[in-house]
């Protein structure tokens, strides 16, 4: 039997097996302290590359002066409020800036069945030549549509638009009789962007124009012509203008540009950055709390372990009685511990990613663009962290039992 008593694994089975309910809360409450802390820091990463991504598209846009957050939660995530209008002037300057590929207007207001239609130039339905419809072509025509890849309508499908930014079922039975003579055939698809705007109904934004009473920016009469050149005097104003520089040079010069008294000018990523350092609070002190958590789980797992070791003094007398050495005991006390513990943070890992792609699901259903989930190596450092930390607080409970004599063991 002695030779039994060099390998721990088998007292080690057999413990657990006596005390699984024991076994089974020590497991889950590290690894419920654990996934909080996961769960925290891959959703922020996930939050900020997501809406990064959605920004890409947009180099530097242009708007009323007012809330620069509110042009990009409403220009690159379309999050739709009303939005002061740009001087029409404006539009027909950023056109013809130097350094400029394109400018263009971002026109809302409608949708189709809770998608926004979106008026604007085809050069910015392709990104500026990047993006290549899955299905059919961009918009050439008045009355013609490209539509978003989540958009469910197919090519050759003819949609009415409804005013306002939301559908109401109301608007079926009562439609605007400005929108009721307005009619969309979708010509296109593009690819999936993986952002809101594959939601998004692009049209032509002289359509946005017109079904509103505006004029449309060219010159009076019938005319097949699409997008600039404008015409100054006929133009509107819009919301925002979305400018594609020809180079990094170019966008400082035109951001400086339309930075005046009557537009504002900015690159996403400024804003993008300042909801990034509020978010990074935010994530710190939820950090913050969640080591704190698994300070006090971990050390209530010890208190618990503790009493159940003590309460099992005479079983190592025992060991030690037959022959177990000191060392033996050592390491059937330590094993146990760090097995729990190391169990409880893979457990905790795998709840930590399952929460945050459930959260990621349920935030890219209300925000539209993903949130890519994956662990790094702050989650590497967080389970790493737990498991040593464990495997130096097993040696507390493991040198108890050690020290303890067998006369002492075998009188408890």
């Amino acid at each position: 039997m002695r030779p039994a008593l060099f390998n721990p694994l088998p007292v080690v089975r057999a413990d657990l097996r006596r005390n699984r309910l024991l076994a089974l809360v020590t497991v889950l409450l590290v690894a419920v302290s654990l996934a909080t802390g996961i769960a925290v820091i891959s959703q922020e990463r996930a939050l900020r590359q997501g809406s990064a991504r959605a920004a890409d598209d947009f180099d530097l846009l242009v708007g009323a002066p007012g809330s620069p957050t509110q042009l990009v939660l409403t220009a690159v995530y379309l999050r739709q409020q009303a939005l002061p209008l740009l001087d029409a002037d404006i539009l027909a300057q950023a056109s013809n800036a130097p350094g400029a590929k394109y400018a263009a207007p971002i026109a809302f207001g409608d949708n189709w069945q809770g998608y926004p239609i979106v008026g604007t130039i085809a050069v910015f339905s392709s990104r500026g030549g990047t993006l290549t419809p899955t299905e059919g072509r961009l918009f050439a025509r008045r009355g013609e549509a490209v539509v978003g890849a989540a958009v469910k309508l197919p090519v050759g499908a003819i949609l009415t638009p409804q005013h306002g930014l939301h559908h109401d079922k109301e608007d079926a039975h009562h439609p605007d009789p400005s929108h009721a003579s307005m009619h969309y055939t979708v010509v296109g698809r593009l690819p999936a962007r993986h952002t809101i705007w594959d939601r998004a109904i692009l049209v032509p934004v002289e359509d946005v124009w017109a079904v509103h009473g505006l004029p449309d920016g060219h010159a009076a009469g019938p005319t097949a012509h699409l997008g600039p050149p404008w015409d100054a005097s006929r133009l509107p104003g819009v919301p925002a203008i979305a400018i594609k520089p020809d180079s990094i040079s170019a966008a400082y010069r035109l951001r400086a540009q339309f930075r005046t008294p009557r537009s504002i000018a900015l690159f996403p990523a400024e804003v993008l950055n300042e909801l990034y350092l509020t978010l990074g609070n935010v994530r710190d002190l939820m950090a913050v709390l969640a080591l704190a958590t698994q300070v006090l789980v971990v050390a209530a797992v010890l208190m618990a372990l503790l009493v159940g070791f003590l309460a099992r003094a005479r079983q190592f007398a025992v060991l030690r009685a037959i022959g177990a050495s000191r060392g033996y005991v050592f390491c059937v006390v330590w094993v146990e511990v760090t097995v729990l513990i190391a169990a409880g943070a893979a457990l905790g890992l795998l709840l930590g990613v399952a929460a945050s792609a459930g959260l990621s699901a349920w935030l890219t259903a209300q925000t539209g663009f993903a949130m890519p989930v994956d662990v790094g190596s702050a989650e590497a450092a967080l389970l790493g962290g737990l498991v040593l930390a464990g495997g130096i607080i097993a040696a507390l409970p493991a040198w108890l039992a050690f020290r303890r004599s067998i006369a002492e063991g075998l009188s408890a």
